[in-house]
């Protein structure tokens, strides 16, 4: 099993996300099974997560390079081309002065998200034919 994303940075009472948690589970799992870390691209390297997949699927991301877009481009069924260009975004909460307060937005509930990826369709740049697809939520 491997986690992705799991490391989180200290919040207001110094602990990461998973280090705040209650993680009965998890906690199992690590007392009952074998954990370790595993280096996926090279020692030393810090891989994005498309790399980092390569590499836990036992290709090499330094001959490999794929980006997270084409991920989960692949990750909803949808066929990429040589001339496409695949993005991977998260909707973001901003403050007053537009600053980012919450770079995943709360996990916004699944219709709300589809209501957003809707009207960002309704979007025209002239010399682009660009299209967006949601592609997992699993809140609400």
């Amino acid at each position: 099993m491997c986690w992705d994303g799991l490391g989180g940075l200290p919040g207001k009472q110094g602990l990461t996300e998973l280090e705040a948690a209650h993680t009965p589970n998890i906690d199992a799992l690590a007392a009952n099974g074998v954990s370790g870390l595993m280096d996926t691209v090279k020692r030393g390297i810090t891989p994005g997560s498309g790399p980092g997949h390569l590499g836990i699927f036992g290709y090499d991301p330094q001959k490999f390079l794929i980006g997270r877009g084409a991920l989960e481009a692949a990750g909803i069924g949808f066929d990429l081309t040589r001339d496409d260009v695949a993005m991977r975004f998260n909707f973001c909460t901003l403050d007053a002065d537009g600053n980012i307060i919450d770079r995943r937005a709360g996990r916004i509930p699944t219709d709300l998200n589809e209501r957003l990826v809707e009207k960002m369709r309704e979007a025209s740049i002239p010399v682009l034919k660009y299209l967006f697809r949601r592609s997992k939520n699993t809140v609400g």
